[in-house]
């Protein structure tokens, strides 16, 4: 019998000034779930469950129930650019509150990079 996966949370940017910004946003952060999908987590990435539903629903909803994934989750993994993201540093801060782990995602070269202690910390049973 498998282990159970560890689930991790994407936290980033999502708005921007245009659509376009928005998406570039969006793949970033999907760029960064596939790559922890990769190394044996389970992944939330908020971005694309909300992709396109902007205006459809006022904005703290979707904060609040991004806030009750996080609680959900055993790690919060970090896009480029979150410090910017009033909404992701919330999601940070409660991730901290709750005391689960928070690793920071970044990029080399134009591709997405995991943290060394993040691929060790899946790893573990």
């Amino acid at each position: 019998m498998s282990s159970r996966k560890k689930v991790v949370y994407v936290a980033g940017p999502f708005l921007g000034p245009n659509a376009w910004a928005i998406e570039q946003n969006i793949r970033v952060a999907e760029e960064l779930a596939l790559e922890a999908w990769k190394e044996g987590a389970a992944v939330i990435c908020p971005h694309t469950n909300t992709r396109f539903f902007q205006g459809a629903a006022p904005d703290n909803i979707w904060l609040e129930g991004d806030l009750e994934l996080v609680r959900r989750s055993d790690a919060v993994l970090t896009a480029p650019g979150w410090v910017l993201s009033s909404g992701a540093c919330k999601e940070v801060d409660l991730a901290n509150e709750l005391g689960l782990s928070v690793f920071h995602g970044y990029w080399i070269d134009g591709h997405p990079r995991l943290p060394a202690h993040f691929l060790a910390w899946v790893d573990k049973p």
